[in-house]
């Protein structure tokens, strides 16, 4: 799978999501599975089968019969080419930053790594909404066509940018990152290794 750059555009900042993008949220789902009452193989197949029905995560939960129990992910979950990409990006002269659907308070363990981050909770609204990629927009500084927004997810990440009329890059990793399938317009990676390289 080889990067596809869009030409005609310089891209200046780049704006990542964090869950299965930046984080590997394994752990995350096994903990929150054996708080809930259940196998992380049914919680696995619980969120498969969201997928499949187009519904929203959150969706999972009913799906189960079961209470969403309190849990997320720590530090020690980062993909371990997510660092050096940030890294590598900031010492080109990028503007990196991360905004994604996650908790408020989740802001303060990204906020070392980024020039700046937010969360959905903290905005009050969520993606896919346009409304949280004028946010993007907003917390970048500059316009939409300079920035790029790094995800796994087609129906959150992708498409939306797209419409947007940022550059979408799509990291096919984990569940929604190999069941989903991006559109033409979006750049197509297996790793945040392939970033820089991979932008306009």
């Amino acid at each position: 799978m080889n990067p596809v750059p869009l030409r005609g555009k310089q891209v200046r900042a780049v704006v990542f999501d964090v869950g299965e993008t930046l984080v590997d949220e394994t752990s995350m789902w096994t903990r929150v599975a054996q708080a809930g009452g259940v196998t992380p193989f049914t919680m696995m197949a619980g969120l498969g089968a969201t997928i499949a029905l187009g519904r929203p995560h959150d969706d999972v939960w009913g799906l189960l019969g079961i209470e969403q129990p309190a849990g997320t992910w720590t530090m020690d979950d980062w993909y371990p080419d997510a660092l050096p990409c940030v890294a590598r990006l900031r010492e080109a002269g990028y503007g990196v930053f991360a905004a994604a659907n996650i908790p408020a308070d989740a802001e303060d363990a990204l906020r070392p790594h980024f020039d700046g981050v937010a969360s959905a909770a903290g905005w009050g609204v969520w993606k896919p909404d346009a409304a949280f990629f004028e946010r993007v927009v907003g917390l970048a500084g500059i316009p939409a066509a300079r920035i790029a927004y790094v995800g796994d997810r087609v129906d959150n990440d992708v498409v939306p940018a797209l419409r947007a009329g940022m550059v979408a890059v799509h990291v096919r990793r984990g569940p929604w990152g190999h069941l989903q399938q991006p559109p033409g317009g979006a750049i197509r990676i297996r790793s945040l290794d392939m970033v820089p390289e991979a932008l306009p």
